[in-house]
């Protein structure tokens, strides 16, 4: 077999038809890459966008590395037309033949322009790619301007696909964030919910600049919004960058609830500012009530501490009067908060009230639970026929004055109700033994 240099063994007739049809496919599949490449949605908004940042610099070198793709492919096509001619004058290729189709499908004879200074240093685009050097010129085989334009394509094709994947996820979903800020703060303006006048308000402005800003950006450097592997690299492992999006879409949802709860405020005022007084006043009245009964207590019992009660919730009304004024001027945003803490303070008030009222007729209390006692065991007393006992009548003539004279000792008047239970538990006990020796007695 005849030896072609420097490219080894002459390929056999079955290998060079083998190498042309594989070259072939791959001549088809670049072509189309190439035109789905130039039809792409992606690259026509690259070319007509103001680009910034990453994207300009990336953008540059990639528009670059297209218009060398298409120099490439032209030397591809016609050196693999030029080696389907040769093969094609016969059927039986000579051995001469042979060596100089395997010379053109494996030899370095394609001689290229060195690829150009946007295209080789912008961004590392072509960092990695062998045989690149500062020359006018370089010669390729077949299959290493195959490889060259395979790296190449899936480089540029990264910008357009980052590019456009990011214009088509974050533009359009900012639009419609910003959409809903818009009628959030036309809500917000119309409670009082303003900049300057509610932390809310100076939220919302917050949000706009942020949001403006964001889609400048994004529109201008989409490629700065791109987190993860590439997409030729790692299909389906990176996405668009949504941190910045989601971090507004959430403080435009927590101003959106402070400004649906200071509307509730409104729609309810009038009926939540009437409960917070009716709960006031039945305060004051439980308040009344315990001081009155605070005097009558010091009146009938003696020697007994009733703690003091306080004046009416005179800080409370302030506040409710400030609240009434909020309502009337539709100062909801100032409205909202004021009412929250009225209504349990409010609450809170009656509770201490009515501990209050407790507290104070507690003595009186003791002493009705002792005169029910008391008369619970005279009855029982009646009930067991010893109602003419005379113990036990002077017991109950000594505990009943105790607790129906004024003022009450109670500490007395308890340890007389002791006695006469004794008494009368003593009294019952006798009896019992008195009726169990007359039964014997009388077996």
């Amino acid at each position: 077999m005849a030896v072609a240099e420097p490219t080894g063994p002459a390929l056999t007739r079955e290998e060079a038809d083998r190498a042309l049809a594989r070259l072939g496919a791959e001549h088809e599949a670049v072509e189309s890459s190439l035109l789905a490449l130039q039809d792409h949605a992606g690259r026509r908004l690259l070319e007509g966008a103001e680009l910034t940042g990453e994207t300009r610099s990336r953008w540059a070198a990639a528009e670059a590395l297209i218009g060398q793709l298409w120099a490439y492919f032209d030397a591809y096509t016609a050196a693999l037309t030029t080696a389907r001619e040769l093969r094609a004058r016969r059927r039986w290729p000579t051995q001469g033949e042979l060596s100089e189709l395997t010379e053109l499908l494996r030899g370095s004879g394609i001689t290229l322009a060195a690829p150009s200074t946007a295209a080789t240093g912008a961004a590392g685009l072509t960092a990695g790619v062998p045989g690149l050097t500062a020359r006018l010129s370089e010669r390729l085989s077949l299959q290493e301007l195959l490889d060259r334009m395979n790296g190449w394509y899936a480089q540029a094709l990264d910008v357009v696909v980052i590019a456009d994947t990011v214009w088509s996820a974050l533009p359009a979903r900012i639009d419609l964030l910003a959409a809903e800020l818009r009628r959030t703060r036309s809500l917000a303006h119309s409670v009082g919910v303003r900049p300057g006048e509610h932390p809310s308000g100076d939220d919302l402005e917050q949000i706009t600049r942020e949001l403006a800003a964001l889609r400048a950006e994004v529109i201008g450097d989409p490629l700065a919004f791109w987190s993860g592997a590439s997409p030729s690299s790692a299909p389906g492992g990176g996405r668009p960058d949504t941190t910045r999006y989601d971090r507004a879409a959430r403080a435009l949802e927590d101003v959106r609830r402070e400004v649906e709860a200071v509307l509730d405020v409104r729609q309810d005022a009038e009926q939540r500012l009437m409960r917070v007084r009716d709960v006031l006043s039945r305060a004051d009245r439980t308040l009344n009530e315990a001081r009155q009964a605070r005097v009558e207590v010091l009146s009938k019992i003696a020697a007994s501490v009733v703690p003091a009660v306080s004046g009416p919730p005179t800080a409370l009304y302030e506040q409710l009067s400030a609240a009434a004024d909020h309502r009337r001027h539709a100062r909801w945003h100032r409205l909202s908060p004021l009412l929250d803490g009225l209504e349990q303070r409010a609450e809170e008030e009656l509770l201490r009230a009515r501990e209050s009222l407790t507290a104070v007729t507690a003595p009186l209390a003791v002493r009705a639970e002792l005169r029910g006692r008391l008369d619970a065991y005279k009855a029982k007393t009646a009930r067991h026929g010893l109602a003419e006992d005379s113990l036990l009548v002077e017991r109950y003539d000594a505990a009943r004055r105790m607790l129906w004279s004024a003022p009450c000792d109670l500490v007395a008047a308890e340890g007389a109700v002791l006695r006469y239970q004794q008494a009368l538990a003593e009294a019952l006990a006798a009896g019992a033994g008195e009726r169990a020796t007359g039964r014997r007695g009388e077996s």
